[in-house]
Parts: C-alpha cells; structure tokens; sequence
C-alpha cells in the first residue's frame, strides 16, 4: 500500500531552490541539484542558458509571444531549443539523469511563435522520469549542449549515463 501512493506523487517536480529567489532577475542561473531545470539552445548565437522561468511559460525567450500550434504559421521564425534536465544522485556523485529536447520558435517581429505545448508537458514529465530523448536535435544543437553540460560540470557529463553521451556525440 505504502509503495502505492509513493509511486503516485512522481507527476510533478516542484522547484525547492530557485537560483532566483531575492534578486528579482529572470531566473537565468545554475542549474539545480534537486529538480528539473529548463535550458535554451539559441541554435544561431551558438549558445546554452538556464532560464527557471520556463516552467511557466515566462521565459526570456517566451516572454511577449503568442505561441500557436502550427509551425507553418511561423514562417521566420528564430529556431530554438528547450530541454529539460534533471539532476539526480548516484553514489558517486550528481549526474544527468533526464534530458529531453522540445522544438520551438519565436518571431519577434510579429510576436508570434511556434511550440507544442502537450509535447513540452510530456518532455518535462520524460525528463523527470529519467528519460534521455536528444535524437530529434540536430548536430549544431547537440554540440552546444554537450559542451554546456561538460562545462556546467564535467563530473557530472562523467557520470552520466552513456545513452546521453552517445545521444549527443556528432559524427
């Protein structure tokens, strides 16, 4: 019964430290050792960041757009990537546990973006149950990840499951 009710509570992760508390800043910070963390590949500015203000739709990059469920209806829009990471522990130390990519774009211009949104919900919830799904990236993307997971902390690339390893590798 007791091992019932634990498995249930698994559906949502809720931040415990946000690296913004008290300064007030768009939650552009380190990622966190005890929850799913959201990171943006900027494809063209060849560039990873954290930014915890993702989990509610009110990131940097979506701050201002009206996502719709077509990308055809987002001609010109600016390719981005969102992943979600999570962080767990092994006896050796922290590693990445979940890693799950999701597709959006935005167009400043007309302030008008393309995200699946059921598709970003489920990533989030793969990625919190350990799931690695980077093989819808493309090369550029997963060279950018895979240097900002290392120098994030290499340890922690080291202890990483070799699914993630080979998942990103570019041949």
């Amino acid at each position: 019964m007791e091992e019932n009710k634990k498995k249930k509570s698994i559906g949502f992760n809720i931040i415990k430290n946000d690296p913004t508390d008290g300064h007030g800043g768009f939650g552009i910070g380190a990622l966190s050792l005890d929850n799913v963390s959201p990171v943006f590949i900027d494809i063209e500015n060849d560039e990873a960041f954290v930014d915890i203000g993702a989990m509610h739709a009110r990131s940097v990059v979506e701050k201002g757009i009206k996502f719709l469920p077509n990308k055809e209806d987002v001609p010109n829009g600016k390719p981005y990537w969102l992943v979600w990471i999570t962080i767990d522990r092994k006896e050796e130390g922290p590693y990445y546990a979940g890693v799950t990519a999701c597709e959006l774009t935005v167009d400043r211009e007309i302030r008008r973006g393309y995200k699946s949104l059921p598709e970003h919900v489920n990533r989030m919830d793969k990625s919190i149950k350990r799931h690695i799904i980077v093989d819808i990236m493309d090369d550029r993307s997963k060279k950018i990840l895979e240097s900002f997971l290392k120098k994030h902390d290499i340890g922690m690339w080291e202890r990483s499951n070799e699914e993630l390893k080979t998942g990103l590798t570019v041949k």
